[in-house]
């Protein structure tokens, strides 16, 4: 059952409506359509009165920057009869500018002949506005050296500029809509994590180094801080980082380290990162410390010369290296002297490690070096004993080894109430 409107209702509509509504005749020759009718909200839009328009073309709303592109295929789709939808700039009365966006239908009589086209139009001045502003900003970002990243409240990436780009090698398409964690290099632990997100929920900013990991897998560092961009209630919707990729400078910093605790000679632990080591594992508990000395040194270096010396501690030193765990620390102690830290070890595994060290130092062919023998004083870490009186047995234990005629090794004794299973 179809329900007749009234044409008063529908005129009433059409005044009162939030859309800006213009009606021509269907005329083609001369200026084209004339105006026959504009509602208040295009009166509103244009600036102009209802009798500065009737009979006029819409052509004077025209200007310099309306795209004649747009314009032409209006006209085209006028002369077919077909519906047109388009955007342009406007001008108003007063000589101002607007962004207008409408659509323009043919309306036909009984025989389908065309007899006025009706245009509805928006005035999106704000919308291309705040695009043209999201724009700049977009652009703004672009052109900053930090990598920024902007994900929605769920974590899903809305934004990556392109510093940010270039840093990580992926392209836009393939990071929005995914997580963060797409860049995680696993070196981070869940509290690192937990902290990190119950900062941000507390709507505070979150600042720290970051192991992240590119699209071949490639490891870099980051100085991020990720901040929470929250609606008028405080909740977040939004999180933005800003990170700056600092790798040279680690890498640098790490290059310092290494030259500061490294022995030049050996690359081994020098004598006082070697003790800081002691210090450390001293403070855990469970430690067997080994000291090695070269035998007869210096009758090497006497015979052969400084130059064979060096390289007989060299080769000397890779042998210690090749024996030991990886949890174990090496290090040049002085001279001819080397210290082996064995965190976790128990005085009779340290004594097997002994007898492998003895036989790789035997074995060490190194042209132009003679035949290299080693003694190895051992001493396992007793109940609240320091640093100091653990090497002192260690000492004592290396001194009775070459007493008792080098090439060998020598367990001290363990303290009271200590244990060496």
């Amino acid at each position: 059952m179809s329900t007749s409107i009234p044409p008063s209702l529908l005129a009433k509509a059409v005044e009162q409506s939030f859309s800006a509504v213009l009606i021509t005749d269907a005329r083609m020759e001369g200026e084209g359509p004339a105006i026959i009718y504009a509602n208040p909200r295009f009166l509103s839009m244009s600036g102009y009165r209802l009798e500065e328009l009737l009979g006029r073309s819409p052509r004077l709303l025209q200007g310099p920057e309306t795209d004649p592109q747009v314009l032409q295929r209006l006209r085209e789709c006028l002369l077919e009869g077909r519906f047109f939808e388009g955007c342009a700039i406007n001008y108003r009365k007063d000589g101002s500018r607007y962004h207008v966006q409408w659509n323009v239908a043919p309306i036909r009589d009984e025989e389908g002949r065309i007899q006025y086209f009706i245009s509805v139009q928006h005035d999106i001045s704000a919308r291309v506005a705040a695009e043209a502003h999201r724009d700049l900003l977009a652009r703004a970002l672009d052109a900053t050296a930090a990598s920024v990243l902007i994900t929605d409240a769920e974590g899903a990436i809305v934004f990556a500029n392109q510093a940010l780009l270039r840093q990580t090698g992926y392209r836009m398409d393939e990071l929005e809509g995914r997580n963060p964690s797409l860049f995680g290099s696993g070196q981070h632990d869940r509290a690192f994590y937990t902290d990190m997100w119950a900062r941000l929920h507390a709507g505070e900013p979150f600042r720290s180094t970051f192991v992240n990991r590119d699209r071949e897998g490639r490891l870099y560092h980051a100085e991020q801080t990720i901040t929470p961009a929250c609606d008028a209630q405080g909740r977040p919707t939004h999180f933005i980082s800003i990170s700056k990729d600092i790798s040279e400078r680690v890498d640098h910093e790490r290059q310092l380290r290494q030259i500061a605790e490294r022995d030049v000679l050996t690359g081994l632990y020098n004598r006082r990162a070697g003790e800081q080591r002691l210090a450390e594992f001293c403070r855990t508990g469970r430690l067997s410390l080994m000291l090695c000395d070269i035998d007869h040194f210096k009758s090497i270096n006497d015979r052969y010369g400084h130059a064979v010396g060096d390289r007989a501690l060299q080769a000397c030193g890779a042998a210690l290296q090749r024996c030991i765990r990886q949890t174990d620390v090496c290090v040049r102690w002085g001279g001819e002297e080397f210290l082996l830290l064995l965190p976790d070890c128990s005085l009779a595994l340290a004594a097997r490690l002994g007898e492998r060290i003895l036989d790789a130092v035997r074995e060490c062919r190194e042209e132009g070096v003679p035949a290299l023998s080693v003694s190895l004083g051992i001493a396992q870490l007793g109940r609240e004993e320091s640093p100091q009186a653990l090497l002192e047995r260690a000492d004592a234990a290396l001194y009775a080894a070459k007493k008792g005629g080098r090439d060998r090794l020598e367990l001290a004794g363990s303290l009271p109430d200590h244990s060496i299973a």
